[in-house]
């Protein structure tokens, strides 16, 4: 039955879904990547699936095609705005990533040599995307045997990243919640928050009249901002049509330029949104996100197809000093673009960590803590409020778009 399309796209979906299923249960601190991972290699090392099914599916296929319209899908996620008003977070994720990677190679390099630690430094910095960058140069050096190395450092980072910020978090959030920091907010946010749901978005803005509070609707003030491609031709074909064309200017800039397409593709998607090109999470609107995602961890699969028990067993070793040191790098980032920028660390560690996790552990980790910390539903709400937007401007940052630079700069050097 393994030689039918359909049969073959089940199976994968299938493994997809059960890393899912599993994340969703253990509420995201088993990453489902690494369960995909793990039992992706288990099939076909037990010979349930063969090693060249996944590499010559038509799943894989789509997702190499895919892969530069995503990362210019991902520049149409930049909430402008709310990046000016938190540019503390992006400047300390920033730090995190820089110094992770750098100590990573100045400490990683004389250890296990240049190319082995380029092939896990860039993941260690970001998500799936820096990983689909640095496995396809490692392949096109001839390098298979490393690709198992950033795929392993991709789904075990999280292992990490996610405790150390949840104690962080945890204090900063009894921090303040002791320091009564907490009561104006919750007096004045009486009103507005009766009836809304914990840690969803209010459906309206509050403003002060003398002593009365009240409620304006989003759409009221709105701004409608200038639109090269106008609101009524942005139909899901079309804007899948731009998203393709995007990438394949990308990847023709690449072999133009010698700069990897992912920047290039990040670059247009970027001002492609801001002149109205693009709308906003543009393969979303095009309905094809889910179906492009899954493509692209097919990919991923696709690249670990040759990798073996003994590969693994020697990149273990090499995964946990990169990570070890790469950890050090962005916790010690994190602490001093807190200190330069006058952020209390226990907060900005947190936001630099981001890179290692990302959406949607950095949702996650400020619901469980807002609603663990918080006595009532008032102070729970004030929390989550304090935690959540720098969590997800930065993990937008680390994982994003700087992790997708940082990688596509350092495999050009190998």
């Amino acid at each position: 039955m393994l030689e039918q399309p359909i049969v073959v796209a089940t199976v994968i979906i299938l493994l997809l879904a059960v890393g899912e299923v599993i994340s969703i249960l253990s509420k995201a601190w088993i990453p489902s990547l690494l369960i995909v991972f793990v039992g992706y290699l288990v099939l076909i090392w037990t010979g349930v699936l063969p090693a060249d099914l996944v590499p010559n599916s038509a799943l894989a296929a789509m997702g190499s095609l895919l892969v530069a319209a995503v990362i210019t899908h991902m520049g149409t996620l930049i909430p402008i705005r709310q990046l000016r008003s938190q540019y503390k977070a992006i400047l300390i994720a920033l730090f995190g990533i820089v110094l992770g990677a750098g100590l990573i190679l100045l400490v990683v390099s004389p250890i296990l040599g240049y190319a082995t630690t380029v092939a896990g430094a860039g993941p260690v910095t970001g998500g799936i995307l820096a990983y689909i960058i640095t496995a396809e140069r490692l392949t096109e050096l001839g390098l298979n045997q490393l690709v198992v190395i950033p795929a392993l450092v991709l789904g075990v980072q999280s292992l990490i990243g996610m405790p150390l910020a949840n104690i962080l978090l945890r204090k900063y959030a009894m921090k303040l919640r002791t320091g009564g920091h907490f009561a104006a907010h919750t007096a004045e946010a009486a009103v507005a928050i009766d009836g809304a749901p914990l840690g969803a978005p209010l459906s309206a803005r509050v403003t002060r009249t003398g002593t009365a509070t009240v409620a304006r609707p989003q759409a009221a003030v709105a701004t409608r901002r200038f639109q090269l491609v106008p609101e009524r031709f942005q139909e899901p074909t079309i804007i899948l049509l731009l998203l393709l064309a995007a990438g394949s200017l990308a990847t023709w800039l690449d072999s133009l330029t010698g700069i990897n397409y992912g920047i290039w593709a990040l670059l247009i998607g970027i001002i492609g949104h801001v002149l109205g090109i693009f709308p906003a999470k543009a393969m979303e609107r095009a309905n094809a996100f889910g179906l492009a995602m899954a493509t692209v961890i097919v990919v991923v699969l696709a690249s670990m197809s040759s990798v073996t028990w003994n590969d693994l067993v020697q990149a273990l070793w090499p995964v946990l000093l990169i990570l070890g040191v790469g950890s050090v790098g962005i916790v010690a980032g994190g602490w001093i673009g807190s200190r330069l920028l006058g952020w209390d660390p226990l907060k900005g560690i947190p936001v630099a960590l981001t890179a290692m996790f990302g959406f949607p552990g950095d949702y996650v980790l400020c619901q469980e803590i807002s609603r663990s910390v918080g006595r009532d539903e008032r102070e729970q709400k004030a929390i989550f409020d304090e935690l959540i937007t720098p969590m997800l401007v930065g993990g937008f940052t680390t994982v994003t778009t700087a992790s997708i630079v940082v990688a596509s700069i350092l495999v050009q050097t190998i």
